[in-house]
């Protein structure tokens, strides 16, 4: 299974603003392993940036003037998404910001039409309700390096989302809090459950794998060779 774990940067808040997208950055996720397959680029918004946007990301005028714009690497972008799911943090505002680019390049394809969205602000949320679920929150929450994030990034934070998102949808949970409020594991593999609702609510997303009939035929085999039988073990 392939999934795109997306962030993006823009020169403001809302499209319908005439903000745009200056910043698009994707790790890919395949059978829940981070492959070494990224897409990045910085894109031209073909206009001033406006407001506090630089103090978010760092990113000048200067900088985006010989960048590509939108048009020039929208199919090669459309190649690289797929089908794939694609995972953004609040990810309403990237899909957004996104199918609008699509809109004034003139593209038929809608991300929000042609892709499963997940959002994993929601998802945190879920599983930390009434806790701060920002990426720097959850990156300390899941023992995930982000002494390098001094300012907004797309592809460095894509990288952190992925590794939060893993850990999400099937870290493991330490039964003992501390005072850190981080488990004992190393990287993003043991989180803290603070409280039954948090554990059951991670619990919920847990995905039970079933041993199919072929499964049970080969224990049955290991079983017989070893000299046990089912009445043993019970």
């Amino acid at each position: 299974m392939r999934q795109v774990i997306l962030d993006t940067e823009t020169t403001g808040f809302s499209p319908k603003s005439g903000d745009r997208v200056i910043e698009i950055g994707c790790v890919e996720v395949i059978d829940r392993e981070i492959t070494d397959n990224q897409y990045h680029v910085y894109i031209n918004p073909q206009g001033k940036l406006v407001g506090d946007s630089f103090k978010v990301h760092g990113i000048s005028d200067d900088f985006l003037v010989d960048k590509p714009l939108f048009t020039d690497i929208v199919d090669e972008f459309l190649t690289w998404i797929g089908n794939s799911e694609i995972i953004a943090h609040n990810a309403k505002f990237d899909i957004d910001f996104l199918d609008h680019e699509l809109y004034l390049s003139a593209s038929n394809i809608r991300l929000s039409e042609n892709n499963l969205i997940t959002d994993s602000l929601v998802l945190a949320r879920e599983n930390f309700p009434n806790q701060r679920n920002t990426l720097d929150a959850l990156c300390s929450r899941f023992n995930v390096d982000n002494s390098g994030r001094d300012l907004h990034g797309a592809l460095i934070d894509a990288d952190l989302l992925a590794q939060v998102y893993l850990g999400l949808t099937g870290g493991q949970f330490s039964l003992l809090d501390d005072d850190s409020g981080k488990g004992s594991g190393d990287g993003f593999e043991y989180a803290v459950a603070s409280s039954e609702q948090e554990l059951s609510a991670y619990l919920q997303r847990v995905p039970v794998i079933k041993a199919g009939p072929e499964d049970l035929a080969l224990h049955q085999e290991y079983l017989e060779k070893l000299g046990v039988s089912k009445e043993k073990l019970w």
